[in-house]
This record gives C-alpha cells, structure tokens and sequence, in this order.
C-alpha cells in the first residue's frame, strides 16, 4: 500500500480484523433508525406507505453498507476515522429523526423532505471522501472515484426534486406516483449504477468482519422485533398483566426465537466460511454482493415486517376495551405479519443457494404453510394469528435440525475450531506481550 493517504493516520484493514466497538457503537444509532422505519411504516396501514418505508429502508441500508465496506478496508477506529464515524453518526441519527417526514413536509418545522435528502448526501459525501484519500495518487483509481462521488450526488438531486415538486402537482394521486418514481430511481441509481461503476471499492479484504457485521445488523433487527413487542403508547398507563399477554408476549418471543435459530444456527456459519474459502478478489467481493448486500436487505425487512406486525399487539390484549385474545388480525397485518417472516425465510434461502448451493426445504414449506394458514390467521384474534405462526415456525425448527445433520454437525465443528484456535493464538500472545 503505497498511497500517501495510509500515511495521514489511516490504517490498512487486514484479512483477518473483526469488528471494532467502534462500529459497534455507531451501529447504535441505527437501531433507533430501524425503530424509525416501523414508526414511518405504521402511521397509515396502506401499501403506499409500506412501499414508503422499504424505501428509506433501502436507502438507509445503502449508507450503512457504505459504513461496513469503509471499516473491512480500513481500521475505523485508528487515526482521524473516527471524527468521520462520528459525523456519519450524526448524520445518520439526523436522517432517523426525519424519517417520519421524509415524504410529507409537516407544518411547523424543518422541511422533511430536504432535511433527509440532506443528511442522506452527508452520510454518503462522509464515506466516500475517504476513498478519496486513498485514491489519491492513482489516477486510474480517481478517476473510478470521481465516478462513484456523482452517484450519491445525483440520488440526492432526486430526492430533493421529489421534495419539491408534488406540491405543485394537481392530484394526490399524480403527486404520490411522481414521488415514489423519483425515490426508487434514487435508490435503482445506487444500487445498480453503484456496483458497476465501484469496481475495485467492492473488495473485500477481511471475510470475518464482512460476514459479522452484517449479522449484527440482522441481530440488532431482531432486536428491533422485541422492542415493537414489548414498548407501546398505552404501557405507561399501566394496563394490567393478564394471561393473554403473558400468552401473546410468550409467542411473540418464540418466533423472534427461530427468526434467530433460522440464521444464526447454521446459515451464518457456512455463510462465512464460503466467504473465506472464495480467494480470488473478484470472485469474492462478487459473493459478498449477492449474500451480503443485496440478500441481507429483504432479511433485514422481514424482520421490520414482523416487528410492524407486533406493534402494540400487547397493548391492544392488554386493553380491558378489546376482546380478550384480542381483535382480528385482518388481510393487511396478516400480510405483514406472515410476510414478513416469509419474506426473511425465503431470503435465508437464497443466501444458502448462492453461496454454499444447497436448497433448503423446510423453510419453503414452511413459507407456503404461511401462505395457506393466511386466510385463517386474517379472521382469528391477534394472538390466534400468533399462535398459528408459532406452530409453523417450530415445526421449521423440528424439521430442519433433524434434516441437516451431518452437514449441520460439520459447519457448526468447523467453527468452534476456528473459534478455539483464535482463542489459543490471543492466549499465548497476551502471555508473550501482556
């Protein structure tokens, strides 16, 4: 690494670096930027504003790829990157608090609309101006740069036309289809535009930190799922602790419980052991891509689905108002309810298939189950509706643990050795050095 910018106090990742509890940190705020994106998502149960919320979910997970991509070739934590982790932060928390006004600028404040826009560029500018740095000296290198640089550039300029323009559009209807027009072009730019001019900048040097940083992400989503369970507007109130939220809570956990098993038993595991067994540069940053980039984002929404299903689901039993198992779910939260988790499940299909090419069954089957148990679940309490999804989700459990076995015994034998010799390696040099 000759570049003259590694010499202005930033470091060179490496390839066997993991996540630092500076990242940690920072990923802080975007739990509160996914609680957002189910706040934004409930206001109005309409599949507008569904489509609103999976596009500033794309969008927000577009900046913390960038964020990810950053620490995997660089020690975020080493030199001046962190005044940049902290203004990305700041910017990011900024674009959390807009997020309810993204597309409708309310009265009596800062313009939403601009507001995101503007935050949305700054957490992009932020990383990319490091890039920058680096790729000073290689003309080849700051030419792709210059490149990248005008992507965010114009994704932002839609952003901002869509702010501006609907309010001069006669018709709710032709305002609304303008603007979701423009936010998806913004987010086709990046997406598309951004993969196939980066180039180089999808290297991946470090497949352990790619790989767990981004099942953080998925850990901090379900996270998301349990808070939406358990915080509700009326719980400050005190409504009391009955059976049926005792049931309801039970449940809710249970399916949070396999979401977790779904992907963290096996799948993560052999996710990153193909991720290290890929050598070749380009072969490798083509598998994070597809696995990581594009297929973690419905995993991710998934799970904002579900947890959207959740919300106030116990407030709601708990209510002396309410029937006691609670009203009926109806068509559009059993769509995001078993969506969402249909959705994360065929999801964690695809990222099997791409990386390690094994079909898994039982989650199909499990998705189609969901799929007939739909209708039933639309008319039955809210806690019915959680009940029938439980007993899906644990037959998935059931039958993919019994249907794995050898396969799962060697993926999960493989990592504990990774894990133990890493520990034997960190002993002996604290013994040497500490």
């Amino acid at each position: 690494m000759g570049n003259p910018g590694w010499s202005r106090g930033v470091r060179p990742g490496a390839p066997g670096s993991r996540t630092t509890r500076l990242e940690l940190f920072y990923d802080l705020v975007f739990v509160f930027a996914f609680f957002n994106v189910t706040a934004l998502t409930s206001q109005e149960p309409t599949g507008s504003n569904l489509l609103h919320g999976l596009l500033v979910l794309g969008l927000l997970w577009w900046c913390w790829t960038g964020f990810a991509g950053l620490g995997n070739a660089v020690r975020a934590d080493q030199g001046w990157l962190p005044m940049v982790g902290f203004l990305t932060g700041t910017a990011t928390f900024l674009l959390a608090l807009s997020m309810p006004g993204a597309f409708v600028d309310e009265p009596g404040g800062l313009n939403g609309p601009l507001v995101f826009a503007g935050c949305y560029f700054l957490v992009r500018a932020s990383q990319l101006a490091v890039f920058g740095v680096l790729a000073r000296g290689d003309p080849t290198r700051w030419r792709q740069w210059i490149r990248l640089a005008l992507l965010p550039v114009a994704a932002t300029g839609l952003l901002v036309v869509s702010a501006l323009l609907p309010g001069r559009l006669v018709g709710d209807g032709a305002a609304t289809a303008l603007q979701l027009t423009l936010w998806t072009m913004a987010l086709l730019l990046e997406y598309v535009a951004g993969v196939r001019v980066g180039g180089a900048y999808w290297a991946v040097l470090s497949a352990g930190h790619w790989a767990e940083r981004h099942a953080l992400m998925v850990l901090i989503a379900l996270g998301e799922s349990i808070i939406a369970l358990g915080v509700g507007p009326k719980f400050v109130t005190g409504l009391p602790l009955t059976w049926p939220v005792v049931i309801a809570a039970v449940l809710g956990i249970a399916v949070a419980s396999v979401l977790w098993w779904a992907y963290f038993d096996t799948l993560a595991l052999a996710l990153e052991q193909a991720l290290h067994r890929c050598r070749d540069p380009a072969s490798r940053a083509r598998l994070a891509r597809d696995v990581y980039t594009y297929l973690h984002l419905p995993i991710v929404a998934g799970v904002i689905f579900f947890a959207l299903g959740l919300k106030d689901l116990l407030v709601e039993v708990a209510d002396p108002d309410t029937p006691r198992w609670g009203e009926s779910l109806g068509g559009y939260w059993v769509l995001v309810l078993y969506g969402g988790v249909g959705l994360y499940l065929l999801s964690l299909v695809a990222c099997g298939l791409r990386a390690v090419r094994v079909l898994r069954w039982p989650p199909v089957v499990a998705v189609l189950a969901l799929g007939a148990l739909a209708p039933v679940g639309a008319r039955v309490s809210e806690v019915g509706a959680l009940g029938l999804l439980v007993l899906v989700c644990v037959a998935l459990v059931v039958a993919e643990t019994r249907g794995q076995g050898r396969r799962r015994h060697r993926v999960r034998q493989l990592a504990l050795a990774e894990q133990e010799a890493a520990e034997a390696e960190q002993s002996r040099w604290r013994h040497e050095h500490l």
